[in-house]
Order: structure tokens, then sequence, then C-alpha cells
């Protein structure tokens, strides 16, 4: 991966190699951790941070849902994110802010762990490839189901619950596809292993509802907004999954991937990117990188012009 100079620690910026956790640290034992994907593009202003607010809130409800109680208050993560990008001068970057249970007693019992607090931002492409946003990429319906909110919390965006994703990436890419899709314990669409999911059938566009496990991505919420906008329309609800294949049109969603096509899945061709996700898709990229005034409330642009 492409390294930067500083990462911030509990408060302090500390040089890349020198960001180091105990061996017996509670998150690496137990998966005690919560975190957030979020991504700043170059735009006429420099640097700006893609719905930060948002990103920053939904690490705090994730820390809430573990028992968690961040150390520091949101503007003060925003602002040290500010910094981090300043002080390694970057024009755009990935960031992974992320709250984990330290070093103390061991066992399962986390409440007498501290909390710490990390941010790191790096130069980051497409996750799953600048072909794979242009043409679509290959995925396969995973034979792991999504992890049930009788078990776990769907909607927080914890460590521990990503190996159900890991187990579903790996199998997926041993089987030569880019990505894999999750059913939920119903047997429903639920999303892929780091993107929501919506398909386009007759001119509508349907995306899994809340009550499918998924995690309440805010690309996603971002690109619903944008669709209706653009006068299509949206629904939530159920997807059974031969709507995969009988679809016309199928995307992800994701900070990580962005907007990207599915072209085919579980080896039947859904054909090139359509009409309404390349119309999505474009005015989603342009809000990105501030050429979309109608959605230039969702930027935080750095304070600081970076020494870039």
């Amino acid at each position: 991966m492409t390294t930067a100079d500083l990462i911030w620690m509990n408060g302090e910026f500390v040089a890349w190699e020198d960001a180091k956790v105990h061996v017996l640290t509670h998150g690496m034992h137990y998966g005690t951790g919560v975190f957030e994907g979020i991504r700043a593009y170059e735009t006429d202003e420099g640097p700006a941070i893609f719905r930060h607010r948002e990103h920053l809130e939904r690490l705090e409800r994730s820390a809430e849902l573990y028992y968690m109680e961040l150390p520091f208050s949101l503007e003060e993560l925003r602002e040290a994110t500010h910094e981090l990008i300043v002080r390694n001068g970057l024009r755009a970057c990935y960031i992974r802010p992320i709250a984990y249970r330290g070093y103390g007693p061991m066992g399962l019992d986390p409440l007498d762990n501290p909390v710490e607090v990390s941010i790191a931002a790096w130069e980051w492409g497409a996750y799953l490839g600048e072909e794979g946003k242009q043409r679509g990429i290959r995925a396969k319906t995973s034979p792991w189901r999504r992890i049930s909110p009788d078990s776990l919390i769907p909607h927080a965006k914890a460590s521990g619950q990503y190996l159900n994703s890991v187990l579903a990436k790996v199998e997926s890419r041993r089987a030569g596809y880019e990505e894999a899709i999750l059913l939920d314990q119903h047997g429903h669409v639920c999303e892929g292993t780091g993107e929501n999911i919506f398909v386009v059938r007759e001119g509508v566009i349907a995306t899994p509802p809340h009550s499918a496990s998924i995690l309440d991505g805010i690309t996603r919420k971002s690109v619903m907004t944008i669709a209706r906008d653009l006068g299509f329309q949206v629904v939530e609800r159920d997807i059974a999954r031969a709507e995969l294949v009988l679809a016309e049109e199928v995307f992800l969603t994701g900070t990580a991937a962005e907007l990207t096509p599915v072209r085919e899945i579980d080896d039947h061709p859904i054909g090139d990117p359509g009409e309404i996700t390349r119309a999505v898709q474009q005015v989603f990229d342009d809000a990105l990188c501030g050429r979309a005034p109608r959605y230039r409330e969702w930027l935080d642009p750095v304070a600081v012009p970076s020494r870039a």
C-alpha cells in the first residue's frame, strides 16, 4: 500500500512506522473496535472530505452500540483529520479513523480496557479497480450469509464483524471473481462484502431495506438522493436472489468502491453498465469532486491548503 508520513494516535501525530499497539490489545484479540472509511477528493478549493460529519457521527453511534465512549469529541476528530491531511501533504486520500479497546485486562469483559482512537490517511485508488468502475465487475453470490441481527449488530461498523465479509471475499476471489454478494438470514439479497447493492428492473432502482441486515451506507444514501433528484424512482424492498440476474442493471456503492457497476453475477451476464447506472455515477462523481453545486454541502473543505 502507499504509505504517508504521519498517523494521528490518541491526540498525537506519530511517524507511520511508529504507529503501534501492544500485542495484548483487546481489539486485536476480540475484535472490539469500530471504524469508518472516508475519502477526501481534490477540488477547485483544495482537498475536501466527503460527508465527513455523517461518517464521524456513525463512528460515534457504532461505538455506543458496543459500549465504547469516544475520548475525543467529533469536532476534535474532524480537526485532527484536517491537520493530518495537511501534514501529510495529501490532495486526495482515503481516511481510516478507528476506535478500539486497548491494552488492559485480558478477557471477554472489555469495560476496564481503555478506548483508544487513531486516524490514518493515505493515497488509495478505486477499491475494485478503475477498470471495474468503467466496465463493471464480476460477482458471485456467497454461500456465507450476512451476520444476523439476532447475533451481532449489522448497523454498527465494527471490526470483528468483518470476518464475515473476509470469508465471503476470499472465497469469491479464489473462485475468480472480483466481489461477493451476501444474502441475509432469510435468503434475501443483502450487500457486497464492503458495499451496498442496487438493482434496476423496468426502470425502477431497488435496494435492500434496513431490515435486510445492511450497513446504513452513507454513500448509499447519497446515491439514493442523487437518483431521485434525477427523476428516477428508488424503492427500498426485499430483493430475491434471482432478481440479481433478472435485473437490467446492478451496481455497488461504498466509500472505497464509490459507485461500481456489476456486469456479471454467478456467470450470468448483466451487460455493460446501463444508462441509469451511468447517469447516477456521473453526477455522483461530480458531487465527490465539487463539480455539482447542488451537493456542495456534502463536502468538508480542509481548512489549510496542503503543502502539495
